[in-house]
């Protein structure tokens, strides 16, 4: 036994071990089917999951019954799962806890060895997907010659790219070889990296992963009765996605080239697990079986031990468990009923939380104006919005109606008297918002939360004028309402538990993660956002080029540059965000005229018919440019670096959130930070500006690789 081995062994001492049952099922036209059902022995809350000891039972389970194959007593093997689950993959708790790259390798050596032993059993093999197949459960599915899914599946998915590494256990080679190089690539690199999108059970079997689906009511039955018709030749199995002669020659190479290309001008190069994964699908055209899995061992111990993958970890772990127990929430039974929503304005951000509040809490919603055309044209817009949504089968055509009626609009803020909760999206202006929510809370009950969406504004100063400032509080979205996951719930000098308890159970309802931030400028994404937008726009303003900034963001990873960020939000309001946050720190926050000078230009970027970015446009150079000297590539990493430590760093000492995890989990749900950088505090202590600036990382241990 290598010492690799006697690790991974010793990896699996309090590993919740799935264990692999075995029993005999007659078939119904004579014979037997051993039958294998992976079990954790837990409940519904937890899937089952395959770590290292899990794999060595099932291993050995396979074993046995491939003998008694051999002598000829079973006529088949099927694989399926407890109820709700095939299996959620790895056992991320143990890959992570890996010490070395040849334990790694071990690992991914191991999953192929025992998942390789569906194959060539000398009998045909079933997977029977009963539910939710994620990863490694989906790749015992394709190791199998056959497979059939419950069509009530929660999801099937290869997720590995969304968390820094690959499959490993056969899907970078079995899959492509199994759906085509098209398919593939969508299931392997496009959907992780859209939010880890899933596959519903139908969309599986279109794209040919499984064979057959089957309702939920009889669906052993049916797999079982279904795996007999193939055995006995009754049934043909038809693949018509498998790769012909043409597709090897031709379109291979090209989907490779243009998913290339893709993946470049939307992450950038600095993440590795989606470019490794294109690598063994590229490979995965001519190679053999032993050779794509051998390819796959090697990627797999390379990224498992990085620096990307441990940060990955981290992330995932923010977003499963701290962002479901938000730090500092109240108790959620001091949470007041919201039974009614009024939403002040009758703009686009306005429209968008009235669908949101009317999809999620289903209660009536009352928006108003003070012009009763915007509030038609609002009603319009959302009441079309809903129809959109009925169209594309997101809801009955009966939810449709009842939430259209559910939605009302106003001029007269005395519709708003029974109001539970009333919201503002009015502009962004300090004495606007002041005058709204005087008139607000002279029509409401004492009890009526009052909720800003200011994104820049103090929130004190906000409820100045009001009699119960104690029931006024912060919530920020991020646009599109819809899409982001972020609320920042701002909490007060005099917010009091009830509101800030109500506030967070609303955001759970909505099915929002909230983070509870103190009243600062900026609150926590927009100030770290500010301070890179800042620190990218001095640098401009004093003889650095464009494309140097360019060039010194690129390693932190992020989804684009700075100055698309800014042209994304919008240079004006990038201008009053970086006037906002000079006018609170001006020691550290620069003032720009250049950007608002780009701002009634109008543009950043020359781009092409089709919007896409050519270059820098030569007036906005000319007008943001100054004199000064230019900072290398590296010089100007290092500052900004530094000057992100060093605002993260004032923001824990100051208390804006409770932790640095915070500060992380706000930009990965609310800017998009992407996962295999951990958000930004993993990254500064990794490039070493944490102790530059604080004498001391912000994670002890730091967040990084093993290797």
């Amino acid at each position: 036994m290598s010492t690799a081995t006697e690790e991974l062994i010793e990896l699996s001492a309090d590993e919740v071990v799935t264990h692999s049952y075995v029993r005999d099922v007659p078939l119904p036209s004579g014979g037997v089917l051993a039958l294998i059902t992976l079990d954790n022995g837990r409940d519904h809350t937890r899937p089952s999951t395959l770590g290292p000891a899990t794999l060595y039972e099932f291993g050995a389970a396979l074993d046995a019954v491939r003998t008694r194959a051999s002598s000829g007593e079973i006529a088949a093997i099927a694989v399926t799962g407890k109820p709700y689950f095939l299996a959620a993959g790895a056992d991320l708790s143990k890959v992570s806890a890996i010490p070395s790259r040849d334990v790694a390798r071990e690992l991914a050596r191991l999953g192929h060895a025992v998942l390789g032993k569906l194959h060539g059993a000398g009998v045909p093999t079933f997977v029977f997907v009963n539910g939710l197949a994620l990863g490694g459960g989906v790749e015992i599915g394709l190791h199998a010659d056959y497979r059939t899914i419950d069509s009530s599946a929660a999801a099937i998915a290869l997720p590995e790219v969304f968390l820094g590494i690959i499959p490993g256990w056969g899907g970078a080679w079995l899959l492509p070889n199994l759906i085509g190089i098209e398919n593939a690539l969508k299931v392997v690199i496009e959907n992780p990296l859209k939010n880890n999108r899933t596959l519903k059970p139908a969309q599986a079997l279109e794209l040919g992963i499984v064979d057959v689906m089957f309702g939920p009511a009889s669906f052993l039955e049916d797999s079982i009765r279904w795996a007999d018709g193939v055995i006995g030749g009754r049934i043909a199995v038809k693949r018509p996605n498998v790769p012909g002669k043409l597709e090897r020659a031709v379109k291979w190479d090209v989907a490779i080239s243009m998913a290339r290309k893709s993946l470049e001008s939307k992450i950038g190069t600095v993440a590795k697990s989606p470019y490794a994964a294109l690598d063994l699908l590229k490979a995965a055209k001519n190679s053999d079986r032993a050779t794509g899995f051998a390819a796959e061992d090697e990627a797999l111990a390379d990224l498992v031990v990085g620096d990307q993958f441990h940060a990955s970890m981290y992330a995932f772990d923010l977003v499963q468990k701290r962002a479901k127990k938000p730090a500092g929430a109240p108790s959620p039974d001091l949470a007041r009923k919201v039974g009614k929503v009024g939403i002040v304005g009758a703009g686009l951000m306005a429209s968008q939380f009235a669908l949101l509040f009317v999809r999620r809490l289903r209660v009536p919603v009352v928006i108003t104006d003070l012009d009763q055309a915007r509030v038609d044209t609002a009603l319009g817009r959302i009441r079309g919005d809903i129809d959109e949504l009925a169209g594309k089968g997101r809801m009955s055509h009966d939810e449709s109606n009842r939430l259209k009626a559910l939605i009302t609009g106003t001029t007269d803020l005395a519709d708003f008297a029974d109001a539970d909760w009333v919201i503002e999206a009015v502009f962004e202006e300090l004495a606007v918002k002041q005058e709204v929510f005087a008139n607000v809370e002279a029509v409401v009950s004492d009890t009526t939360v009052l909720a800003t969406n200011t994104s820049s504004l103090s929130v004190q100063q906000i409820g100045a004028r009001l009699a119960h400032p104690e029931r006024l509080v912060g919530f920020h979205f991020f646009n599109p309402v819809a899409v982001m996951p972020l609320v920042e719930v701002v909490k007060t000098p005099a917010t009091d538990d009830e509101t800030l308890s109500t506030a967070m159970v609303t955001a759970k309802a909505l099915r929002k993660n909230a983070v509870i931030t103190a009243d600062t400028p900026g609150f926590v994404v927009n100030r770290i956002l500010a301070k890179l937008l800042g620190e990218a726009m001095h640098a401009v303003e004093t003889g650095t080029p464009f494309e140097v900034v360019d060039r010194a963001t690129a390693p932190f990873g992020l989804p684009m540059t700075p100055f698309e960020l800014l042209e994304l939000v919008g240079l004006t309001v990038g201008a009053h965000v970086l006037d906002t946050h000079h006018a609170a720190f001006p020691e550290r926050f620069h003032a720009s005229e250049g950007l608002h000078r780009l701002a009634e230009h109008g543009t950043i970027f020359e781009r092409d018919s089709k919007g896409r970015r050519k270059g820098f446009d030569k007036k906005a150079v000319a007008l943001a440019s100054g004199p000064g000297t230019a900072l290398t590539d590296d010089e100007l990493r290092i500052r900004i670096e530094d000057g992100l430590a060093d605002e993260v760093g004032r923001m824990l000492d100051d208390h804006v959130v409770a932790a640095a995890e915070d500060v992380d989990l706000c930009l990965i749900l609310g800017a998009g930070y992407p996962f295999q950088m951990g958000g930004v505090t993993p990254y500064l202590d990794r490039v070493g500006a944490s102790r530059r600036v604080r004498g001391r990382d912000f994670h002890e241990p730091a967040i990084r690789g093993v290797g």
